[in-house]
């Protein structure tokens, strides 16, 4: 836990021996953008996903500039409904390698109960869609590919708050637990396929979500501290 990549080293190349390109879900800022740059600066051509279109073009200058690497952007907003289609064509002729399930919403920056959110139904959709439905979604377009050449990596960002109950985030909490479920059901299912499937399932992370809360031993940086530790630990 403490030192992943002395107790689990990677070679150079295992991200890049799963597939040419990475797609991040959720890549324009936070946990995100950091994983985006990661997967970049181990090789791989990343595909990054949001829906504001400047702050995705901006995120892939940087990334080119950077590592070099090919970044195909793709705008579109995950709550709405019947946005997968198009983002199945924009996906279809790429060798993806790497999957990252990022993408996620609170109900309401300021905690409260249930039936006290705002405009609940509207919420209780648009949660569901982004946080679940997504998920589940990205991994119907991507696992056959990664079926047939028998190699791939899904990373699905679930919460720390998913192991126990949660008053005041349930909706969220619950969508969460949702994404570990899944991720451990779906590992059993394909590990014998070659594809690894990891639930991450961070604490305290610096990110608008979180208020960008000050860095410590226990809130990480998305960039530093979370993902440049927890990318190298890929294994089942």
């Amino acid at each position: 836990m403490l030192f992943p990549k002395q107790w689990f080293p990677l070679s150079k190349t295992f991200f890049t021996s799963m597939g040419e390109w990475a797609v991040v879900t959720g890549a324009s800022e936070g946990i995100g953008r950091a994983y985006a740059f990661a997967l970049a600066e181990q090789g791989m051509n990343v595909v990054i996903m949001s829906r504001t279109k400047a702050t995705l073009d901006q995120v892939a200058k940087e990334i080119g500039d950077k590592t070099g690497r090919s970044v195909k952007v793709i705008v579109t907003d995950f709550v709405k409904e019947n946005v997968f289609g198009e983002i199945e064509d924009q996906l279809k002729d790429l060798n993806i390698g790497v999957l990252v399930n990022n993408v996620g919403i609170l109900p309401s920056f300021i905690p409260c109960k249930f039936l006290e959110c705002a405009e609940l139904d509207q919420t209780i959709t648009k949660v569901l869609n982004c946080n679940v439905k997504t998920m589940a979604k990205m991994c119907k377009i991507i696992l056959p590919g990664m079926e047939n050449r028998g190699k791939g990596v899904i990373l699905n960002i679930s919460s720390g708050i998913a192991s126990v109950p949660f008053p005041l985030y349930t909706l969220y909490a619950s969508s969460k637990v949702f994404v570990e479920r899944f991720s451990r059901g779906l590992q059993i299912e394909y590990e014998d396929k070659g594809i690894i499937i990891q639930a991450v399932a961070p604490f305290g992370v610096s990110t608008r979500m979180a208020g960008y809360q000050k860095t410590n031993l226990v809130t990480l940086s998305p960039d530093d501290s979370f993902v440049k530790t927890l990318s190298a630990v890929p294994q089942s």
